[in-house]
């Protein structure tokens, strides 16, 4: 007979959801029948299995667990009795979420499947947007950049690049993206491209411009990359350190703090 907690722990394996099982492995006291219980528990919806004597702070702690991607031992001691729990974090790939199938896509899906990321390409134009074109990709999306991104599952664990061809791309799918629970939000452009962009949200969308600091732009490591495959390589180098809570310093950040700072110092050296 089949394992109901096991089968389950699986399909959500499969479905790349983010999923932890807790397991009793101390049990004292009033807790002594629970040891060697075993739940699932996600961050968005009720945990699945035996709970046993699991208060609603370990319960929480758990999933934080879940939250930090890091597996971990929880204890519980009171009058009751002694409650230590193993949560088993399962290893769920990161969603990287390339908006704008042109150049730099291209070098960018392909290092975002060699890191071990789940790739996704959307672009509306059918002619760049296909499998032939990114047969590394998990998926590939010949569709309308707005609507998709409204409607796309972003969770903790999506990192979205915006690479499209034009301004009022980048506006319309920056909107649908800017309040997302995304992990790290980033967009191509020069200076100038990017001041355009916040400034037009923000008088014409009533856009508060601190909602921008969160928003990797322009974007990459400050390594003065130019070509697509440079820029593709500072991007995902960016993703990593946010990914992996790495010290490097993105370009975006650095602009912050000297807006005078030159995106290409190699050219003004020259």
């Amino acid at each position: 007979m089949s394992d109901p907690l096991l089968t389950r722990l699986l399909a959500a394996i499969d479905q790349n959801e983010a999923v932890a099982v807790v397991t009793i492995i101390q049990a004292t006291g009033k807790y002594a029948a629970a040891l060697g219980q075993r739940t699932l528990i996600w961050r968005d919806k009720p945990p699945h299995g035996q709970l046993g004597d699991l208060s609603p702070t370990l319960l929480a702690k758990s999933q934080q667990c879940l939250t930090n991607r890091k597996s971990e031992l929880l204890s519980q001691v009171n009058a009751d009795g002694h409650l230590t729990l193993f949560v088993e974090v399962q290893r769920q790939r990161p969603t990287l979420l390339i908006v704008g199938a042109g150049h730099v896509a291209l070098p960018l899906a392909q290092l975002g499947k060699l890191v071990d990321f789940e790739v996704v390409v959307l672009d509306d134009r059918p002619l760049y947007a296909n499998k032939q074109r990114f047969p590394m990709a998990d998926q590939v999306l010949a569709q309308p950049f707005q609507t998709t991104l409204r409607h796309w599952p972003i969770n903790n664990d999506t990192y979205i690049v915006l690479v499209t061809r034009g301004h009022s791309h980048d506006v319309e799918s920056l909107i649908e993206v800017l309040n997302s629970p995304a992990r790290y939000i980033g967009m191509i452009g020069s200076k100038r491209r990017v001041k355009a962009v916040f400034e037009l949200l923000t008088q014409e969308r009533g856009l508060n411009s601190q909602e921008f600091n969160r928003v990797y732009a322009p974007i990459g490591l400050d390594i003065g990359a130019e070509s697509p495959a440079e820029i593709a390589i500072s991007i995902m180098a960016e993703i990593i350190n946010v990914y992996r809570g790495g010290r490097a310093i993105s370009l975006a950040e650095a602009l912050r703090e000297d807006k005078g700072l030159p995106l290409h110092p190699q050219r003004h050296k020259n």
